[in-house]
């Protein structure tokens, strides 16, 4: 009979499997650890995991039998059909009560059906989105959990001392919603990462190509930016990247290769947008920048036939310009959140999650790719007013916005002056106009609809849902189509 001292059993030892696993080691967990290729196992106790209380086990079985009962299982796997596989695989080894945690990047639908389809059987389900990279998972990630509200005080302890913690020693971890809550957090994270990391972009765009600056001098730009409103992972990785040089001596970044990867979640934090009615226009277009990036050899052609502005923009005074991109990135960051939170309103009201959203602000404040000074003001919005409909209602990022507006749209008529490309900072300038905006041109879109469809219309002198309909040519009928709420 072996041993059951083991504390959890993680399965699927890649690299952010490997330093969870040696987190929660550092923190006093007696971790079980299993992989498909078996060699690896030994591979990772004899080497990375050395001089530890890790546990190898050959087989789902052995590993099953080594662990504290209720049994807890965390598989950090490839997101899909591997999943579904490997808790086939787990359940005829666990008994009513055990936990199966589901780490990886799942799209939240699955972990719905999975939540469901394990309490059938007995089973508590724990989908967590887990944020932070390797070094995250390594000394602390920001761990977002969901699913039966059971398992919760059983993983606890373990997700929250291994999780990064705030300022006061708070955990970047707390239980997020039922069902696949967790997983729809962490993807909206993602999607909020994307449209970071697509703003950034375009600010990097605008400082090179209207300034002509160096990537020493954006080392130096962005390392100013991150000692302010911007402090963040994502300025502060830039701003190192930056100053790396290439064994030549020439700086890494102006040697890679212009076209972007993508793993999905970006992409179905859009469709989710769609699906939702949401819109979630800056992350939409930080996927399509993505996609455009990869048209490499296309634009390589165009490039050669297509035309830009002829004659050179003047930017103006080098300093003032610096700081318009500035306050730009932050206007644009501040859309970006706002969207996201929109998103996640929707979401739960659909799915009919209670989500802290000044809580899942918190878990967003250390550990995570997205970790920056901004969220603790999010945190606040949602503090003083629970029931906050838009962060950009909140009087922090309402007086943000309007106070740096003039400095945004000044970027934004640099960039069409210069010629560069800036969809993100674009869409986020539109959505701001449009959303501040009391009559939006939309009343003329209804017209076509019911002249062309007859989809009907409401009427400013009519109550709310009293649809009418126009014989707009005098040879139409009186018959109008069915509608639709968007």
């Amino acid at each position: 009979m072996a041993d059951a001292s083991c504390d959890i059993g993680l399965i699927g030892l890649a690299v952010m499997g490997q330093n969870l696993v040696l987190n929660m080691n550092d923190h006093g967990f007696k971790v079980a650890v299993f992989n498909r290729t078996v060699s690896k196992v030994d591979d990772f106790v004899a080497n990375e995991a050395k001089g530890t209380q890790v546990v190898g086990a050959h087989s789902i079985e052995e590993l099953t039998s080594l662990l504290k009962r209720p049994r807890r299982v965390m598989l950090m796997v490839k997101a899909g059909d591997t999943v579904d596989k490997m808790i086939d695989l787990i359940v005829p080894h666990l008994e009513a009560g055990d936990i199966v945690i589901d780490g990886g990047n799942s799209l939240f639908t699955d972990s719905n059906r999975r939540t469901k389809e394990l309490a059938d059987k007995g089973i508590l389900f724990i989908g967590t989105g887990v944020s932070g990279g390797e070094e995250g998972a390594r000394f602390g990630p920001s761990i977002m959990p969901g699913g039966n509200p059971a398992a919760w005080p059983h993983v606890k302890d373990i997700f929250q001392a291994i999780s990064a913690k705030v300022e006061d020693g708070t955990p970047c971890c707390d239980w997020v919603g039922e069902n696949g809550a967790g997983h729809y957090v962490k993807m909206v994270h993602n999607g909020i990462e994307y449209g970071d990391m697509q703003l950034i972009c375009e600010a990097y765009d605008l400082l090179q190509r209207g300034l002509g600056l160096t990537a020493d001098e954006l080392h130096d730009v962005f390392a100013e930016w991150n000692k302010g409103e911007l402090d963040s992972y994502l300025i502060e990785i830039s701003r190192d990247i930056f100053a790396k040089k290439d064994e030549d001596g020439q700086p890494l970044v102006n040697k890679i290769l212009d076209t972007a990867g993508q793993k999905g979640t970006g992409k179905w934090t859009v469709i989710s947008a769609l699906d939702t009615g949401q819109p979630v226009t800056l992350i939409g277009e930080s996927v399509f920048a993505r996609c455009l990036s990869a048209l490499k050899d296309e634009r390589v052609e165009a490039s050669k036939i297509l035309e830009g502005p002829a004659v050179k923009a003047d930017v103006g005074e080098r300093t003032a310009y610096i700081e318009d991109v500035r306050r730009a990135l932050y206007c644009s960051k501040i859309i970006s959140y706002a969207q996201g939170y929109m998103l996640l309103r929707a979401a739960a009201k659909e799915n009919g999650w209670n989500l802290n959203m000044g809580g899942i602000a918190l878990m967003w404040r250390g550990g995570c790719i997205i970790r920056s000074r901004f969220l603790s003001k999010i945190k606040d919005a949602f503090d003083k007013n629970p029931g906050l409909e838009n962060l950009l209602m909140d009087s922090f990022f309402s007086g943000a916005v309007n106070q740096y507006q003039a400095s945004w749209r000044k970027a934004l008529i640099h960039a069409i002056e210069l010629g560069v490309p800036t969809p993100a900072f674009s869409t986020a300038l539109a959505f701001f106009d449009g959303y501040r905006t009391a009559r939006l041109p939309q009343n003329l879109l209804q017209a076509q609809r019911d002249y062309f469809g007859a989809h009907t219309y409401e009427r400013i002198d009519k109550p709310r849902g009293e649809f009418c309909h126009t014989n707009w040519t005098g040879k139409g009928g009186r018959v109008s189509s069915s509608t639709y709420t968007v």
